[in-house]
């Protein structure tokens, strides 16, 4: 049996998720989860939902106003979450 390099497990599972071609479904999840924290508490509380489809994060907002103060800095929280991910996942967010 031939010995070979030690690997983590993050590297077994990116391995696995690039072989399966999972990466960029991957990467949606991550997103999607990364909200609260890339968004804080105070907003968080007023998310229903949030999903990312094509390319585009989705999220319900229970709070009108807020909801509108959002839309205005949708650029910066697109950049924040392809940051947060480190590439570039989405390129909008729609608030419901």
């Amino acid at each position: 049996m031939k010995r070979t390099e030690a690997e983590t497990v993050g590297q077994i599972i990116s391995r696995l998720l690039k072989a399966e071609n999972l990466e960029g479904k991957f990467d949606e999840q991550r997103v999607a989860a990364l909200w609260p924290e890339v968004v804080g508490q105070g907003i968080n509380r007023y998310t229903v939902d949030r999903y990312v489809r094509s390319g585009v994060l989705h999220v319900t907002i229970s709070s009108a106003p807020l909801r509108n103060e959002l839309m205005l800095h949708r650029s910066r929280l697109v950049a924040r979450l392809n940051d947060f991910v480190g590439r570039t996942v989405i390129h909008d967010v729609v608030f419901h």
